[in-house]
């Protein structure tokens, strides 16, 4: 019966999850799905790429006329002296008069070296910038919420392993009464015992903050309101079937950094172009329509119209050839060649740092691996020692001393398995990430 007892004590732990379930459980999935569709950082990058649709959506704007039509009514009071040749003064006063001017000009550049053509092709790379903008950030919000969450998960279990000490110092407890109560145990053994119970539900309490807090975070990257209530699973899923090659393959083509990285190289090749395009002349067609009237009560000069009206169609054609302009348009050549430049190196340095960091994670993630594998090992290891530890304790045959060096053995191989099961994943998201292809 003792037997039975000691194993219900460190088996205890694991099954005091059953009253949580009763809370709705978030699943992983879930999790992410509710970050795709909640999270404030993706919201406000499609909010800043929508920019790119919207210039997209009229990007047939560069082949349309100007037209522009004006009006003006100008109304006149005078006071007039005129001297002629022949010597005659005339001169009076209240000389009112009106003028209507309007005019509808057109203005169509049929020709600008094919820069309107690639101000236009330039418009869906700036689209495509704007989607690769938002892959990459959805990836960084996913693989956070998933840190998050399997951080919760850890910390979950770093509970459960608290608890079992707990039950332990229960049983210690209980064993210290009965020797006590016979005379042939010592208070002193009794009072640490207990003390060992109280630090174990301090040490849970603090926990259960832990756990509260990481929820709150959570909370924030998936879109759910403060103080939401739920659970989360209780082990850690992980991929033990990534290669190497796999890896690096993917990140060549899939990973965010390096997609942004070579689409503004394409989009700095495009601006070279429209800055080239400024050496060729430009072609446009002119139109106009005016319409003139003019009204004067009274005039001066008898040779002055009282009313006088025109009005007429006018076309033609302009042709402006750049010669010198300050050399702005070399410069702004340059300047585009220099931003070119830049891109690729940017890029170069972008693939050099994916290469180093993909190869540092994927020999964390195979060492990970190696150690989560030692620690599952330690754990059977190290609660078996504790059973017997309890066991020799009741029969009297070791010293407390020798029993809570067990415990602590116990807590410091669930620290270590906790740890590298946490590690293991962070390694296999963060190769994910990598790759590209942590949300498919």
């Amino acid at each position: 019966m003792q037997m039975r007892n000691l194993f219900f004590i460190l088996l205890a732990p694991l099954l005091m999850i059953a009253p949580a379930r009763a809370q709705e459980t978030l699943l992983p999935e879930e999790a992410v799905a509710l970050t795709l569709k909640n999270n404030f950082d993706i919201l406000i990058q499609k909010a800043d790429s929508g920019f790119y649709a919207l210039d997209y959506k009229f990007r047939n704007a560069f082949f349309l006329p100007q037209v522009n039509a004006n009006a003006t009514l100008l109304f006149n009071n005078n006071n007039t002296k005129q001297k002629l040749a022949d010597g005659t003064i005339k001169k009076g006063s209240g000389f009112r008069s009106n003028n209507l001017n309007t005019s509808v000009n057109l203005n169509w550049v049929i020709f600008d070296g094919l820069k309107m053509f690639t101000s236009r092709a330039k418009l869906a790379e700036y689209v495509k910038l704007g989607e690769l903008n938002i892959k990459s950030q959805v990836i960084t919000s996913v693989a956070d919420v998933i840190r998050t969450y399997y951080n919760i998960v850890s910390q979950k279990q770093q509970l459960l392993a608290i608890e079992e000490q707990m039950g332990i110092n229960e049983e210690r407890v209980k064993q210290a009464e009965k020797k006590l109560s016979v005379g042939l145990g010592a208070k002193p053994e009794l009072l640490q015992a207990k003390l060992d119970l109280n630090a174990q539900k301090s040490a849970r309490l603090t926990q259960l903050n832990a756990i509260e807090q990481l929820k709150e975070q959570l909370n924030l990257l998936i879109g759910f309101k403060p103080g939401s209530n739920y659970t989360v699973i209780d082990t850690i899923i992980y991929n033990h079937q990534l290669v190497a090659a796999d890896i690096f393959s993917g990140a060549e083509t899939g990973n965010a950094d390096l997609l942004v990285a070579r689409q503004n190289i394409r989009i700095a090749t495009f601006t070279l172009k429209e800055k080239k395009a400024d050496r060729f002349p430009k072609v446009s067609l002119q139109s106009a329509y005016n319409f003139n009237k003019l009204n004067n009560n009274t005039v001066v000069n008898n040779f002055s119209p009282l009313y006088n009206r025109n009005f007429g169609f006018n076309y033609g054609v302009n042709i402006s050839i750049p010669i010198l302009n300050y050399l702005s348009v070399q410069k702004n050549i340059r300047s585009a060649q220099l931003d070119l430049n830049y891109q690729n190196l940017v890029y170069q340095y972008k693939q050099s740092q994916v290469a180093t960091s993909v190869s540092s994670a994927y020999k964390a993630y195979e060492m990970q691996l190696r150690s989560l594998d030692l620690e599952e090992q330690n754990i059977v290891l190290a609660r078996e020692n504790v059973h017997i530890a309890l066991e020799r304790n009741r029969l009297g045959l070791s010293t407390i001393l020798e029993l809570r060096e067990t415990q602590k053995s116990l807590a410091d191989a669930y620290a270590r398995l906790i740890n590298a099961r946490y590690n293991t994943k962070l390694a296999e998201t963060e190769l994910l990430q990598l790759r590209g292809s942590l949300v498919q």
